[in-house]
């Protein structure tokens, strides 16, 4: 009997589970809280926290207490890992409202996102740019992505500077607005050019100004650009290399344009190849730096990293001689602090370092993939931690109104560090979100992108019988195998099939309907000439429009008449000579 009733009890236990408890739309609410436990850090034993000897000294109680105040002054508890990049992520840019973040990378695209679209199950970015994109016969040319960033004063507007000479404008929504022109390379003297005449380096917006930005690049120049004057620079300064055998030229490797002590004017500064570090009055005259130092790194070393502190009172310098240094602007003349931090310039030469909001601490990466937050009077490290162990941290971010760090690795990933209860928006709000409901668009590999039309190498024929154009773009896809493919040989989307190629007419190839109704005269093509001009002689003969003035006097015309039987007259004979 009690084995009868343990039955009976399954059953109906079973058959209530399977049973639905309610009607209507069922409701499943996220627990918010076990999300953003799951994007909780675990970096365990290799996290140091360097702090002062006493702390060291205190009791359990107080170190628990320290570590909970360290938390809540660095935003690195939890993170947020976004992988749309496909090679190392050089540079990155939030807009101030922190909504948007712009990504750059070596494999030559420029990557949007949107944190507000996205979703703990979509962590994706919503367009990618390639804004070098030029067609070279049949291959695509692409250059990388030095430089990303929003413009501080507009931030429709933003600067994107790849590894060309002609730095770019784009909107907030990817689409380009301005490219700077080139300048002739021919010309000796930098001054008379209108435009860089070798790769661009860095770039950086003017502080207040909203249509003023600088660009630095490797024909030992700074260009300051008016966004609304692309066919000429506004001014050109010509930094010339005191250094032995440079003949005067050397590449200008980093530059940021910030504001000067108690924002009465902005300052300029500029690291160049042969070790120097310069400064300007930002807003001019350019004709001779305000502070020049000719040894602040080693000649020869690619100083990539360099920023303004918020007060305008100290540059901080990251040198590919694996050196930090901290400089005062109020006396530009030796270095106030300096200390080792292994440079990554020689397999990638943009390595960041910032300043935080405040300017209260200094971030930046390291080759073995670890944030180090950096004590802006001693430049000792307050914390380090593991972000991309094992691959190096190029890029860094701390943004003021997130209160969040953002990384980007040589691995292709872009990290983004925050605390739950000290920042705001961001991943904070990305993670406080349901996951999306899986849908079958989901999957790229079973959709297809048909904006660009349908070719015929996407046509199926179930019976295996090919039409006439399916074999021409057949063949015409066999005799260039390389269409469609970036400059390494990759397809830039295995999705999307080949595009037609484009007509005189329209984007596509058109139809006989579109050009019967769309052109004028369209059906003139098809006619015999001669056809044409008979089908009116009945109408010419009875109302003349030239001839009507003797249209009674006009003599008429008599033809012979030739039968179809009688043969035509011999041709004359060619003379003998």
């Amino acid at each position: 009997m009690d084995d009868d009733d343990d039955v009976q009890i399954a059953e109906d236990e079973a058959l209530k589970n399977f049973l639905p408890q309610g009607f209507g739309k069922q409701t499943k609410e996220t627990n918010v809280a076990r999300q953003i436990e799951r994007s909780k850090r675990d970096v365990g034993p290799k996290d140091i926290k360097a702090r002062d000897t006493q702390s060291d000294q205190d009791d359990g109680e107080d170190s628990e207490d320290d570590d909970s105040d360290e938390d809540d002054e660095f935003p690195v508890s939890h993170e947020l890992v976004l992988k749309t990049h496909e090679r190392t992520v050089t540079t990155m840019s939030v807009d101030p409202s922190g909504s948007r973040l712009i990504t750059g990378s070596t494999d030559c695209t420029v990557k949007l996102h949107d944190f507000s679209s996205m979703t703990p199950t979509t962590l994706r970015a919503f367009k990618s740019v390639d804004p070098t994109a030029t067609k070279v016969s049949a291959n695509t040319e692409t250059h990388p992505i030095h430089h990303v960033a929003f413009n501080p004063n507009s931030p429709s507007q933003v600067l994107i500077i790849p590894a060309t000479p002609q730095a770019k404008i784009f909107s907030r929504d990817g689409e380009e607005l301005v490219e700077f022109v080139k300048g002739d390379m021919y010309l000796r003297d930098m001054h008379n050019t209108k435009g860089h005449i070798s790769e661009i380096s860095s770039g950086g917006w003017h502080p207040t100004d909203r249509n003023l930005c600088v660009t630095a690049g490797t024909d030992s120049t700074l260009r300051i650009w008016d966004v609304n004057l692309k066919r000429s620079q506004k001014d050109v300064i010509v930094h010339k290399s005191r250094a032995a055998g440079s003949a005067g030229r050397t590449r200008m490797t980093a530059v940021v344009w910030g504001s000067s002590v108690q924002g009465s004017s902005s300052l300029l500064a500029a690291a160049a190849y042969d070790g120097s570090l310069v400064m300007w009055g930002g807003n001019g005259p350019y004709t001779r730096p305000s502070a020049e130092i000719r040894d602040a790194h080693k000649k020869d070393t690619w100083t990539g990293g360099i920023d303004i502190s918020s007060d305008g009172r100290t540059v901080v310098t990251r040198g590919g001689d694996d050196l930090i240094k901290l400089w005062d602007t109020r006396k530009f003349k030796q270095a106030v602090s300096t200390i080792e931090h292994p440079s990554t310039s020689d397999q990638y030469a943009n390595t960041d370092i910032r300043f935080s909001p405040n300017s209260s601490s200094i971030i930046t990466g390291s080759a073995t993939g670890h944030l180090h937050i950096l004590n802006p009077a001693t430049l000792k490290p307050e914390l380090v931690t593991p972000v991309t162990a094992g691959s190096p941290l190029i890029t860094v971010l701390w943004h003021p109104k997130l209160n969040q760090i953002l990384t980007g690795s040589a691995n292709a990933e872009t990290h983004v560090l925050y605390n739950p209860s000290t920042s705001t928006n961001g991943a904070a709000m990305i993670m406080s979100k349901a996951p999306k409901r899986r849908h079958i668009d989901d999957d790229p590999t079973l959709t297809t992108d048909l904006s660009q039309g349908l070719s015929g190498d996407s046509i199926v024929n179930p019976n295996g019988l090919l039409t006439s154009a399916t074999q021409a773009s057949a063949s015409y896809a066999a005799r260039h195998p390389t269409l469609g493919m970036t400059a390494s040989g990759r397809s830039r989307d295995p999705r999307r099939p080949h595009i037609p190629m484009t007509t005189p007419f329209a984007k596509s190839q058109p139809d006989e309907q579109h050009i019967r109704e769309n052109i004028p005269l369209s059906s003139m093509r098809d006619e015999d000439p001669r056809e044409a001009l008979l089908k009116y002689a009945d109408k010419a003969e009875k109302e003349p429009m030239f001839t009507n003035a003797w249209k009674e006097t006009q003599p008429k015309t008599l033809y012979a008449d030739v039968s179809d039987e009688e043969e035509e007259p011999d041709k004359k004979k060619v003379k003998r000579r």
